[in-house]
């Protein structure tokens, strides 16, 4: 059968009448007769052209559904797309798939809101005074310090395992703003528990914590967003 590289295969994305070409363990099939796969998107999030063994694992069906049509290819090995992984990893992910796609999705929830809480509830401590919400707000400072980590480490395994640790736009991006926002905010913590009034004070202190506080949100949303565009691709029209 006709051997295809990735590169090859990248033009077979279903659009300005090129097939629609989709990759599962090396075998290439043509997916253009289904309805699902006009203009070679599938559900907003699959493109056509690319290589979906590790994707086809998180879907609602099974690889089967892909034997409904034909294969007109196999993926032809190229250098450096090679990568050995460790016999215990191998053995680990055959047995447990979905810590191929969802051990980052499931942790990067956790400082993200933890985040964003930060901002909120010191601005209920500003508005009311109460000063529960300023005190909550510590807390979950410090649970946004304990899961980034997490988040980071899970981050660099699903780039390295279904990405093969391609310095992929987004992933630029959202590697220093992660470690950025760490930073941050464990100097907002160390700040607040060596002077516990920082927020009750006035002056340059008091104005600069809440601006390390406030330039937490603008951070975490940009990685948010790139992190969603690597998961459901915007369509361009």
């Amino acid at each position: 059968m006709k051997e295809f590289t990735l590169e090859e295969l990248k033009k077979s994305n279903g659009k300005d009448g090129n097939p629609t070409l989709v990759v599962y363990k090396g075998r290439i099939i043509d997916v253009s007769a289904s309805n699902l796969w006009k203009s070679g998107l599938h559900m907003n999030r699959h493109n056509a052209g690319n290589d979906l063994s590790s994707d086809i694992l998180a879907a609602p069906h099974t690889p089967e559904v892909l034997d409904r049509y034909p294969q007109v290819g196999i993926l032809k090995e190229e250098k450096g797309e090679e990568r050995q992984i460790p016999a215990f990893l191998a053995q680990l992910l055959k047995q447990f798939p979905f810590l191929k796609r969802h051990p980052h999705p499931m942790t990067v929830h956790f400082p993200i809101v933890y985040t964003i809480t930060v901002m909120l509830f010191n601005v209920l401590y500003l508005i009311t005074g109460i000063r529960g919400f300023e005190i909550t707000a510590v807390h979950c400072l410090g649970a946004g310090i304990l899961f980034t980590p997490v988040a980071i480490a899970t981050g660099y395994f699903t780039w390295w395992l279904n990405y093969y640790a391609k310095p992929l736009r987004p992933v630029r991006i959202k590697i220093p703003l992660a470690f950025t926002i760490w930073i941050i905010s464990v100097i907002l913590f160390i700040w607040r528990i060596a002077v516990p009034d920082i927020l009750q004070t006035s002056g340059p202190p008091h104005m600069i914590y809440l601006l390390l506080v406030f330039s937490l949100i603008p951070i975490i949303t940009v990685i948010g967003w790139f992190g969603a565009t690597m998961t459901f691709p915007i369509e361009k029209e």
